[in-house]
């Protein structure tokens, strides 16, 4: 049985900022990227990186958005996209669930707006057309404008999805608002399966499926085809978040989905930066143990988006 793994990271902005500004000789001279490229060198890692469009004031004024990245950098990005590529993840940091009542017009232009400057910095070919939305649910709406942009597989959110009752204090963070506020028809409430108790009650939106239709294809290539939209709907990191996890107790979860035929990975750009609050002082140990725990065990690293047939 040939064995597959993806690999991704969200919130991505600072690297670019930090290129930008520091111009390093090479691209790879920044420690962010070299990293990557390091683990790609040995093995094989591909890395998709889903970026903001912009820095969010929670971390002070000092803003950047893409447009600002420069392009001095396009021709090691167009040799690089082999095995890095970068995708629509939301228009900044904060609010929590930006997408989950979005409507076509917004989506469609916040996508077009990342698309564009991708292309101009990176090039056609660093552009990868799978989205892990920023928190993950997405409307019906916002949907159908990934798919009218050539979208071809979005993560899902999974578990059992309930009403929501009206009483805010069953959701955290306020979050009560943010499913309220321009509510959608397909936006209710579902229980999440996550290390973070805090979270265990979440928003969930169009791209969601229920426990059993997931547990039928969760460690497999396959996935669900939504007949309004076209879109795949599938569970991209099959709650394996290495940033979630110590270095040995990732090693341990990755040790258990070794004969899987489909393993799913995911981080957060934040976690690397030093004056981030929940910095990590692993991050790259971690990110090369998955890179050579997978290529030893056989797995072949694609991009999300190589999932669909």
């Amino acid at each position: 049985m040939k064995k597959y793994y993806h690999f991704y990271t969200d919130d991505v902005i600072w690297a670019f900022r930090d290129v930008t500004r520091q111009k390093p000789k090479s691209l790879f001279d920044n420690p962010y990227f070299g990293m990557l490229k390091k683990a790609y060198d040995e093995y094989g890692l591909k890395s998709q990186l889903n970026v903001f469009y912009n820095t969010d004031y929670f971390y002070g004024l000092d803003d950047f958005s893409l447009a600002d990245m420069t392009d001095s950098y396009k021709e090691e990005f167009k040799a690089a996209s082999i095995w890095l590529k970068f995708a629509f993840h939301a228009k900044q940091e904060f609010p929590d669930y930006p997408h989950v009542n979005a409507s076509y017009e917004d989506t469609d232009k916040l996508f077009k707006m990342v698309k564009n400057e991708i292309i101009r910095f990176a090039g056609e070919g660093s552009m990868a057309y799978s989205v892990m939305p920023h928190w993950r649910p997405m409307s019906y709406n916002a949907c159908r404008a990934l798919a009218d942009n050539g979208v071809k597989i979005i993560t899902a959110s999974v578990g059992k999805r309930t009403e929501y009752t009206g009483d805010p204090s069953v959701l955290p963070y306020g979050h009560a608002a943010r499913l309220l506020q321009n509510r959608q028809p397909e936006t209710m409430l579902f229980t999440r399966d996550t290390r973070n108790t805090a979270i265990s009650r979440s928003i969930c939106s169009y791209n969601h499926v229920e426990d059993m239709e997931f547990l039928k294809l969760a460690k497999t290539m396959d996935y669900i085809t939504d007949e309004k939209t076209g879109l795949k709907f599938k569970e991209a990191c099959n709650g394996i978040c290495i940033n979630r996890f110590t270095l040995s107790e990732l090693k341990e979860v990755l040790s258990e989905r070794l004969e899987d035929e489909f393993v799913g990975l995911a981080n957060h750009e934040q976690y690397f930066y030093k004056d981030y609050y929940a910095y990590d002082p692993e991050y790259e140990q971690k990110v090369y143990l998955l890179a050579k725990m997978m290529h030893d065990a056989g797995f072949e690293c694609i991009f999300f988006e190589d999932v669909v047939k």
